[in-house]
């Protein structure tokens, strides 16, 4: 049996981990619940997923009510081993110092449970009925999954860092699936709690991990050495399992029928010394692509792909353009908007993606990568050798970087432009041109949206450097229009598997805005998803008759 799926027999069928025989009544449920949390605090011990947390600072704003004004950035790895302690992947050099002191805050075990990365857990040290009161409150959906709502709330003398709040408990397993609310109580003038809003996904079985966390503060009097500190931030969970994991299970299940195996390449003995060039270039490619998967930086290949791909052949078909190696695109799982090219390999942040209007600003961010690939601006190939991806996952972004001279960007624009007007996109470019100046006209403001991690730069300071000619086939940029949407908030378009990393696309209605303060471009919005069970159980248990009563 593989590590995966000891883990997950682990907490289908494990410890209180099961759905009981009958309804429970409340105190009963409550304690399946907090047995529950102990059992997933446990297995979470065992995992290092990645942690991504980004913070827009606001000002107040007469149109919009509040509009960022700066923004600060984290990329690490949550270990709970040793109670919650991260590894960050981004160089403390290049970080801003403010930036670095206000994570160094967030994240030290000196100030936990403060922290974006202890708003994973409700209370990582005592979460039980020696320290808490629980109160019914009612019954809610969240999305598909029946909840009892219930007000959380420390004892006298419980310690400070306890959480106050409200929790969701599905009533099938009776899992905690979402919390709201703070930590306390405050015992001097220099705590700092931050309120949030947890979410957790199912992902198999009776296993539910951390997903989202929204935190939002509308007037902190004083922090981080800030008068009236106002922001929203969310953290994103992901890369439970690594692709080594997942690549075992798959090998496992591998049934391979004997009579049809055929040991015999269809291609000619011997390689051409072209053929043997694009070989070593594909070589090299596949290490680095495989390399960012183990990361758990890229998502695997899968339905978003194919949404790329058609695009992307759309632009090939149209130009005719001959292209060997197939040109293929994956999805970066992290928020800065960029995209960059490894070999035939187009790569674009889900970020990018998420924020993009239609698929005619998509087709052209995507055509400016595929004219690199046309204009045989190859990277380095010195990743063939596999030595040379051999390294832990937080040295990432120190031995990864596919930026380019700006030469090779000012003519790959230039080729790019010259791909959109052959291709079924060229009458629909004034989109894309207005994506390109909100994208601009916010740069200045977010810069560590802006800032790629592997890739060249599409903005420096408000001067657009991706395809700028597209802004002139735009309209004029106007905010305060309802009807105008330049670009969409972060997370708008995809959804993400935290256990496998499998990225999808969302399926939302269309809805009308009532204000321009609803548009929200390159924002962070709240959380409320739509939760659903792995698999349906064969039986649906019923609700409680009375779940506010006693034991």
């Amino acid at each position: 049996m593989t590590k995966l799926s000891a883990a997950l027999l682990a907490m289908a069928l494990g410890g209180a981990a099961f759905a009981p025989a009958q309804t429970p009544n409340f105190n009963q449920g409550v304690d399946l619940a907090i047995a529950n949390e102990q059992a997933l605090l446990k297995e979470l011990r065992s995992h290092t997923p990645i942690a991504e947390t980004y913070i827009q600072n606001l000002e107040k704003d007469a149109d919009f009510g509040a509009v960022p004004k700066d923004d600060h950035y984290f990329l690490g790895k949550i270990n709970l081993s040793e109670g919650v302690t991260t590894n960050s992947f981004i160089p403390k050099s290049s970080m801003k110092t403010h930036a670095w002191e206000i994570f160094t805050h967030m994240f030290s075990m000196k100030y936990l449970p403060r922290g974006f990365a202890q708003m994973m857990l409700i209370d990582g040290n005592g979460f039980d009925r020696a320290h808490y009161n629980f109160e019914f409150v009612r019954r809610e959906f969240l999305g598909d999954v029946r909840t009892w709502v219930v007000s959380v709330y420390p004892k006298k003398d419980a310690g400070r860092g306890r959480f106050i709040g409200r929790m969701w408990i599905e009533d099938q397993g009776f899992n905690i699936v979402r919390f709201n609310g703070t930590y306390g109580p405050k015992q001097s003038a220099t705590d700092l709690y931050m309120h949030f809003d947890s979410w957790r996904v199912n992902c198999a079985g009776n296993l539910w991990v951390p997903f989202e966390v929204y935190s939002e503060e509308s007037a902190l009097p004083y922090a981080f050495g800030v008068r009236h500190l106002r922001f929203k931030a969310i953290t994103h969970f992901w890369g439970y399992t690594t692709a080594d994991e997942r690549n075992q299970g798959e090998f496992t299940n591998m049934v391979i029928e004997a009579p049809s195996v055929d040991d015999k390449s269809a291609q000619a003995a011997d390689n051409s010394p072209v053929e043997s060039l694009r070989s070593w270039e594909r070589e090299g490619e596949d290490n680095v692509l495989s390399r960012l998967e183990k990361a758990n930086m890229l998502a695997p290949r899968g339905e978003v792909d194919k949404v790329l791909d058609t695009v992307v052949n759309n632009l090939i078909v149209t130009n005719n353009l001959n292209i060997v190696p197939d040109v293929r695109t994956r999805v970066l799982l992290t928020t800065p908007l960029e995209t960059f090219t490894v070999g035939h390999a187009i790569v674009i942040s889900r970020g990018l993606l998420d924020t993009l209007p239609d698929e005619a600003s998509l087709a052209a961010i995507l055509a400016h990568e595929l004219a690199h690939v046309a204009l045989g601006q190859q990277i380095d190939t010195k990743f063939a050798f596999s030595d040379r991806v051999l390294f832990d996952d937080e040295e990432t972004l120190k031995k990864f970087r596919f930026a380019r001279p700006q030469s090779q960007e000012d003519a790959a624009n230039a080729e790019a432009l010259k791909l959109l007007e052959n291709s079924p996109y060229k009458d629909k470019l004034a989109q894309a041109g207005l994506f390109l100046k909100a994208l601009g006209n916010e740069a200045n403001r977010l810069p560590n949206l802006i800032q790629p991690l592997f890739g060249s730069k599409m903005a420096g300071g408000n001067n657009v450097l991706r395809l700028a000619a597209l802004m002139e086939k735009a309209p004029e940029l106007q905010t305060k229009r309802t009807d105008q949407v330049a670009a969409l908030p972060l997370g708008a378009r995809t959804k993400l598997d935290p256990w496998n990393d499998e990225l999808k696309m969302t399926h939302t209605r269309a809805v009308p805005l009532l204000s321009a303060r609803e548009k929200m471009p390159f924002e962070l919005t709240p959380i409320f998803l739509h939760l659903t069970y792995q698999g349906q159980p064969d039986e649906q248990v019923a609700a409680s008759p009375s779940a506010s009563g006693g034991s």
